[in-house]
């Protein structure tokens, strides 16, 4: 378990193929399950747990110890990974290159930049961007006023979309199958004695986000954050990202999230999605 605040905890997300969706690629002959497995290995890694034993991966992954040892073996002798008192192993530098592509290829990551800091300069807030990645977000762009939480978020980092402000939109944005899917298998968790419990109160609170066009999250992720987020479309009218401002709860009434925060999002939002394909 990761702490996030005083009193509450958040399981660590489990990447495991077969603990998240059983073995939907049994029996496809396409399919290498060893090089799911080495990407499984390399997801366990997270900024809580930058060191970890062959145990522990397997316990995360539910991948045998056997298997973890070879990936752990490959992904060493590659660069990406190594143990220096030979047991615990943590991500080298060389783990950014497989990142690198995406980030090169992906406009909304490579440009957005300038538009994040005058957004942060502008409010002192920080402000961030991120995209769905099955049932977490991913950020894939930030620029930080000031920590405000308790953990680490930079390029890379994932929370669980329900949970969050920007999830939230993403969500709401999906096609109704896909959306009543999601809903049907996630598993809430109560990060604190906000945190929506049901899911028929989360799909009420996603169809109010879809109607007024941001979503609000005042301290369900953790104690003393509230967040706003709206959507990033792309040229064809799809959502292709969500962008978001963090506050300190304690600084920052409810009210100045729509009255103040809301229409400079609008905007930032809108001039980056010219950025979106």
């Amino acid at each position: 378990m990761t702490k996030i605040s005083a009193g509450e905890e958040i399981a660590a997300p489990d990447s495991s193929l077969s603990a998240s969706r059983g073995d939907p690629f049994r029996g496809d002959p396409n399919f290498m399950a060893s090089l799911a497995r080495g990407l499984e290995v390399i997801q366990a890694f997270t900024p809580q747990r930058r060191l970890m034993s062959i145990s522990q991966i397997s316990q995360k992954t539910g991948i045998p110890r056997a298997a973890v040892r070879r990936c752990l073996y490959t992904l060493n002798k590659l660069g990406f990974v190594y143990a220096q008192d030979g047991k615990n192993f943590e991500l080298r530098p060389r783990i950014l290159a497989l990142a690198h592509a995406y980030l090169g290829a992906t406009p909304l990551a490579t440009a957005t930049q300038p538009v994040l800091k005058h957004i942060s300069q502008l409010l002192n807030e920080s402000c961030s961007i991120a995209t769905l990645d099955g049932d977490n977000i991913l950020y894939i762009a930030r620029a930080s006023a000031e920590r405000i939480m308790t953990i680490d978020l930079n390029i890379g980092s994932r929370l669980p979309a329900f949970a969050t402000s920007m999830g939230r939109v993403l969500l709401s944005h999906l096609p109704a199958d896909k959306c009543e899917d999601y809903l049907q298998r996630i598993t809430l968790m109560r990060y604190t004695q906000y945190t929506i419990g049901t899911i028929d109160k989360l799909r009420d609170e996603l169809d109010k986000v879809r109607a007024q066009g941001y979503a609000i999250n005042d301290q369900e992720l953790e104690i003393g954050l509230r967040s706003i987020a709206v959507p990033i479309m792309s040229i064809n009218g799809g959502v292709t990202a969500a962008l978001n401002v963090g506050v300190q709860a304690g600084h920052v009434p409810l009210e100045a999230l729509t009255e103040r925060i809301l229409p400079i999002l609008l905007e930032g939002a809108q001039e980056l999605s010219l950025l979106s394909h």
